[in-house]
This record gives structure tokens, sequence and C-alpha cells, in this order.
């Protein structure tokens, strides 16, 4: 597989343990480092077809490399992981013409193995302290300014979030007949996305209980939360969505198609 060794950033300074905890000095904004990890060893089975669903085309490009592009060219990403699936044969197509080009990690069965591996990687880059974003490869829609906009609002939080759009809609559960058993309040509910980001060291202890204890999780967010941790929402755009079926590919090319339309 492709990647290169990220260039070391200029020295941290003192190094604090793992954040999270309230205890823990403040440090100046212009001393935290930001990082990427971005799990895509998935496969994607709801879009159809044999190729994985981040690697189909998207305005002549596939969607991993629209989702690259956004976090490899932000000037204050100081370097991205990518972890990718065993014999991944669509990953050396992909056009490296980012301003960083990722480092490569070995992908998991499930997210939490994938988003693992790819902390230990940059371990090897990064201080314990550094923040990480995690993002999915089938986000190719992500903004910087939603990026700086998590950067900006969590750099000196103890434990890290996410971005997030308020429920606007009303919302049903359903029986297992597919009836509305109940409505539920949107009320203080929230569409979690991504990037998710936390402190690279508590970010590894948190997923790596989640091993330990088998316990299933769909998102970073959530083992913080298993580790004791409340992430902070931070208010992104609607437009940042999520690959996943047919019609999620048309409106991504409907999205990015007015965007350059605008510039």
């Amino acid at each position: 597989m492709r990647g290169v060794t990220l260039t070391p950033s200029p020295p941290l300074g003192e190094r604090a343990g793992v954040r999270g905890n309230t205890s823990m000095p403040k440090k100046k904004q212009d001393t935290f480092k930001f990082w990427a990890v971005v799990p895509a060893a998935g496969i994607g089975t709801r879009m159809g077809g044999e190729i994985p669903k981040q690697y189909l085309p998207l305005l002549g490009r596939p969607i991993i490399a629209h989702t690259l592009a956004c976090l490899c060219n932000h000037p204050r990403i100081s370097g991205v992981v990518v972890a990718l699936a065993a014999h991944d044969r669509w990953w050396p197509e992909i056009p490296m013409d980012f301003a960083r080009v990722p480092l490569v990690a070995a992908g998991g069965d499930e997210r939490r193995d994938s988003v693992l591996s790819g902390l230990h990687v940059l371990s090897g880059h990064a201080a314990d302290d550094d923040w990480v974003l995690v993002h999915d490869a089938v986000r190719p829609c992500l903004r910087h300014e939603d990026i700086d906009r998590l950067m900006n609002e969590l750099c000196l939080d103890d434990v890290g979030g996410l971005l997030a759009t308020p429920v606007r809609d009303t919302m049903k559960r359903s029986d297992s007949d597919d009836r509305v058993r109940e409505t539920v309040s949107r009320q203080s509910l929230w569409h979690a996305l991504t990037p998710q980001m936390f402190r690279l060291g508590a970010l590894r202890d948190a997923i790596r209980i989640t091993v330990d204890e088998d316990r299933d999780v769909t998102d970073e967010a959530q083992a913080m939360e298993f580790a004791g941790g409340h992430p902070r929402l931070v208010q992104g755009h609607d437009d940042n969505i999520k690959v996943t079926r047919p019609q999620d590919l048309r409106l991504a090319e409907m999205i990015l198609t007015h965007r350059e339309q605008k510039t």
C-alpha cells in the first residue's frame, strides 16, 4: 500500500498527560497540533456493486479523494492517517495531489479497530495531548470552516467533541412491525457528524476499553462516553452528508458542484 512517513512537527514543548482530566494544565492555543485519522476499510454494501463506496466516482474523482483533499490541504492539520483494508486494490489509483500525502495504517474488521490502528501509527509522530480529528471517508462535502469551528471551540476543552446538527424533523420510534410505537421529542436531540475531535491519548485509551470489554460503539464520541467523558456538540453544516446510498451520491454531486460554481 502506498503511504509516506509524516514530516515530524516542530517540538511541542513540555508534554502533558492524557487529556480529559479537569486537573490538567491549560496550554496556549498555538501550541496544539491537529492530526486526522480516516477509517476507510469498510465495504459499504448498501451502495451495491463490487467497488467499496469510498472509491465510487464523484465528479471525476473517487469519493475518498475529495475527503482527503479537504483534510490534507487544511493548513492547520499536521498530517493524516488512512486506515485501509488488507489487499485494497483501489488505493494505488488515488491521485496523491494533496498538500500532505497521507500515511497508511492497517484497517480492521470494525470501525473502532481501524481508528485504533490509525492512532497507533500516529503515535509515532504526535504527542498524546495532540488533537486528532476522526472523519468518515465517505463525507466528501466537509467544509474547512467547519473544521476551523471545531478546532477553535474545542482546543481548550477538557474532553473534546464532534460536529453535529440539531434534529429538526419529528422523530418516531417503531415496533418490530415498523408501526409507530411513540413519538420522540426532538428537544436536545442532535445528528452526530464527523470529524470528531479528541486528544490522541485519551481517545486511544477509550477505544481500548471498548475492545477489552467488547462494547459495540458506532463512533468515537460513544467510546469517550463509555470512558466517562461528556463530548461537546459543535454545530456544523447540514451539507456534510455521509454517502451511504445511491441518492446520497447524487446529492453530494449537487453540493460540490454548487460550491464550485460559487467560487
